[in-house]
């Protein structure tokens, strides 16, 4: 029996999806819950896993297609039915290849939400939303592809040499090399295609097979030293270099993925809330002495308390004395929703874009714990691997231009949120203190709200209540 599996609303009302790999070939038997593709939302790069147990019979997608929702990406023939015997095995040369018309006009029309959820129940296959991948395996399946042993145009023959003798595979019984391709992070995949590396020739030596950074920089340097093939034709004086042409001069790349996804947002809420920013600079030489003494305190050594907790353990305190930041305009129900708990929207510039992952419940949390979570999320985020749950509810955001030596600006407020904060760069600079000019650390806060929310008064409030903490904190005792 043959069963195909479309592709899921993976929980944000996204109509379509970027197919970034598979960690399957076709003929390669897979279990329930297997993971077997990774795919990039306008969001986040998120698993996707399998349906069913059986064999790949067909791809209907290729790396890089974008794909509709409710779209067939994979066809399963299920181990032990009449069907599966007469089901195609691993072909030679096989590649996923682009949607066939026929998976084309499978698609829904309407809702890609709604196409979706009948095509999963018209198939009797489950809902994957909110689905966990199974657990990594190192015995995991992944995709394989195959290269030409005579060294022809699937391959340079040098490059493979080069490749550590671990990552090529023996020539399989057609003369061809089978070699595997291993997993790897967004950012890695990225670097790999600037240097110009397959990464299906280096040798992973991160935990689970994962391919590092440093795996790719030294596969790259090995390949740059190793000696060129001679050459079959006589050596001739090099060619003039090709004129540049106005079709070389500039690059153009689809607007999609996270790019697209913040644009959107930022028009809308640019456009939707009338936004006020407001600005306060702030002597905070007693937060950097205090997170000195934290840094040489052995019992916080595995945590890394930095202004920003600080900032954030602010902002929660602050929020309780003017609750009106932490509200949203409901439009269409002509209601202002008070929220009465922080989500704390943290952004985090990452190589695919800007994304604004929230920590739930900030204002539960200790300065050392939101340490810990700021921490975690923005690992989370630079990996690509933040889910896209947690990118949706936030409250409140916090922004650290000063990591980028910015000393303020006007952020834009996360749309539904009435109100972001931007920290800027702590600077030693002359200042008056206790009568007198001296060298102290000082930065500057830029407050960003809705006007329909919050008036002047209760921004400047809201302000000043995180710039005393920052200025003092021991007065965070006294705040409620």
């Amino acid at each position: 029996m043959m069963q195909e599996f479309r592709l899921p609303d993976l929980g944000e009302g996204l109509p379509e999806a970027e197919l970034v790999q598979w960690l399957v070939a076709e003929g390669d038997e897979v279990a329930l819950n297997q993971t077997i593709a990774e795919v990039e939302t306008a969001k986040a790069v998120v698993e996707l896993p399998s349906p069913f147990a059986g064999t790949v019979a067909r791809l209907h997608a290729a790396a890089g297609d974008v794909i509709e929702v409710g779209s067939v990406i994979i066809a399963f023939a299920i181990a032990g039915d009449d069907e599966a015997d007469a089901a195609p095995t691993a072909p030679a040369a096989a590649e996923p290849t682009s949607a066939a018309p026929d998976a084309a006009a499978s698609v829904d029309d309407g809702d890609p939400a709604e196409s979706s959820a009948n095509a999963a129940d018209e198939a009797g296959g489950p809902n994957l939303v909110g689905y966990g991948a199974a657990p990594r395996s190192a015995a995991r399946p992944r995709r394989r592809a195959r290269v030409s042993a005579g060294g022809g145009a699937s391959a340079d023959t040098a490059v493979l040499e080069a490749a550590p003798h671990d990552a090529v595979r023996p020539l399989d019984t057609a003369g061809e090399r089978v070699l595997e391709r291993p997993r790897s992070t967004p950012p890695v995949r990225m670097l790999a295609k600037k240097l110009g590396v397959d990464l299906a020739l280096v040798e992973a030596t991160g935990a689970d097979g994962v391919i590092t950074r440093a795996d790719v920089e030294a596969y790259a340097e090995h390949v740059a030293a190793a000696p060129a093939p001679p050459s079959a034709t006589p050596t001739t004086a090099p060619a003039p270099a090709a004129v540049s042409t106005g079709a070389d001069r500039t690059t153009r790349t689809p607007i999609r993925g996270v790019r697209r996804a913040t644009a959107d947002a930022m028009v809308r809420s640019a456009f939707t809330a009338p936004h006020v920013t407001t600005f306060l600079t702030v002597d905070v030489t007693a937060t950097t002495e205090l997170l000195a003494s934290f840094k040489a305190d052995r019992a916080l050594q595995d945590h890394r308390i930095g202004i920003l907790a600080v900032a954030a353990k602010a902002v929660c305190l602050a929020l309780s004395r003017t609750p009106e930041l932490n509200s949203r305009w409901d439009e269409e129900a002509g209601e202002i929703v008070a929220h009465h708990y922080v989500n704390l929207g943290i952004a985090a510039a990452t190589g695919r874009g800007l994304v604004v992952p929230n920590i739930r419940d900030a204002q539960e949390l200790t300065l050392v714990e939101l340490a810990d979570a700021i921490r975690e999320l923005a690992e989370t985020a630079r990996s690509g691997r933040t889910a896209p749950a947690d990118m949706r509810g936030g409250t409140f955001s916090l922004t650290n231009v000063g990591v980028f030596g910015v000393d303020a600006g006007t952020p834009i407020l996360n749309p539904g949120e009435a109100g972001i904060l931007a920290l800027g760069a702590v600077r030693r600079q002359p200042w008056e203190h206790r009568g007198e000019i001296a060298l102290r650390e000082v930065t500057t806060l830029a407050l960003s709200f809705d006007h329909r929310l919050v008036d002047g008064e209760q921004g400047a409030r809201f302000l000043v209540d995180v710039a005393d903490v920052l200025r003092e904190p021991g007065r965070a005792m006294l705040m409620r």
